[in-house]
């Protein structure tokens, strides 16, 4: 091999390899995953049962089924037994840009027979159970220093406070409600060992300020002795983190799957106790018949012009009015492999909380119908 070919296969190989690189990076999905509570914050403790401790028990047992799973990168609030503050906890997904942000935590009640998992969405209920279980895990930020400055304006014994901040809520809130629902899915399939007991919204310090879809897991009470005794076991945690770890995966496929996606993997129906979910399906009116993908790039309370300068230049904006919201999408094809190139043209264009959606005949159905 003469010095220009040798030259020109060497840069040829660069090339390639850059953009192998490229597009792996492209391609990863990040989750966070936090481990309530920590040092000298106990959480709820019953009988020797101690909800810091299970809580990170729980999140490295996810983090390690995450970990071996392509394409996805795991990053911890805390994988030690260390105090970190709420916020912080949120900016650590933040500063990742990360896709999704996972809270893990254990409930608990003086009515020890109160039993079954639950997984939050950020909202501001008036549900007096939702609003006590905030309370609760609001409480947390009096043990952090200066507390009062550092979250001026928020009254953690009155979580209804969060009406006067700023929310992003609605831009994340389907997407969250979503990754909730596949969570308590799998908590069903538990069976016996867990009784699954719904979404459901609440005002949480800890979701407010990270970015991006969230959840906030209470795995079960530990109250309860039966239900605590399962949550401090080596064999219930691995249950509990496996379904935790495999509904992070199933909302992965949906979402951000790259190639074949697992056509076993259906949706399951949204929790009937979610109280934003809609009375019925969504309809855009007008719409060409067939199935259709798209990309939804944002959700605002703001009406924004379809110029292409509003969206980073991209064009073929279209926009969807809903329980209040703009949504905006970008492009629509029938083709789910070119949808997934103007997902990731999305991506790269700073949209890194982008996902695909897909109609029929102008009604709203998943990812994994449409498919099919």
């Amino acid at each position: 091999m003469n010095i220009f070919n040798k030259t020109k296969f060497t840069f040829s190989f660069f090339l390639m390899l850059t953009f192998f690189c490229s597009y792996s990076q492209t391609n990863v999905f990040k989750v966070t995953l936090d481990a309530g509570h920590g040092d000298h914050d106990f959480g709820a403790v019953y009988s020797g049962r101690i909800e810091k401790n299970i809580a990170l028990a729980i999140v490295l047992k996810v983090g390690k089924i995450l970990e071996a799973s392509p394409n996805v990168d795991v990053i911890y609030t805390r994988k030690t037994d260390v105090f970190i503050d709420l916020v912080e906890r949120a900016n650590i997904a933040n500063r990742a840009n990360s896709n999704i942000f996972v809270s893990i935590h254990c409930n608990a009640n003086k009515n020890t027979a109160a039993d079954g998992t639950e997984t939050y969405v950020m909202g501001l209920s008036k549900v007096a159970s939702n609003l006590e279980a905030a309370k609760k895990e609001n409480s947390v930020i009096t043990l952090e220093k200066d507390y009062k400055r550092k979250y001026e304006g928020f009254d953690p014994n009155s979580p209804e406070s969060l009406i006067g901040m700023t929310l992003m809520q609605e831009e994340y809130l389907d997407n969250s409600i979503s990754l909730a629902t596949y969570i308590e899915h799998n908590f069903e399939k538990l069976g016996k060992k867990l009784r699954q007991g719904g979404v459901k919204q609440a005002p949480f310090m800890v979701l407010h300020k990270a970015y991006m879809p969230r959840v906030l897991v209470e795995t079960g009470f530990i109250s309860n002795p039966t239900e605590g005794n399962i949550l401090n076991s080596e064999e219930g945690q691995n249950d509990v983190a496996k379904a935790i770890a495999e509904a992070i995966l199933s909302y992965k496929r949906e979402y951000f799957g790259s190639g074949t996606p697992d056509m076993s993997d259906v949706r399951p129906a949204k929790d009937t106790s979610t109280p934003t979910k809609p009375k019925t399906a969504t309809v855009v009116k007008n719409s060409p018949k067939g199935t259709f993908f798209k990309v939804q790039l944002l959700a605002s309370v703001n009406n924004t012009s379809l110029n292409p300068k509003n969206f980073k230049g991209l064009k073929n904006i279209s926009v969807l009015f809903e329980n209040n919201i703009y949504k905006y999408f970008y492009e629509e094809t029938s083709d789910y492999n070119a949808a997934q190139k103007y997902l990731q043209e999305a991506k790269s264009k700073g949209y890194n909380n982008a996902f695909l959606i897909a109609f029929k005949d102008g009604e709203k159905i998943s990812i994994q119908d449409a498919i099919k």
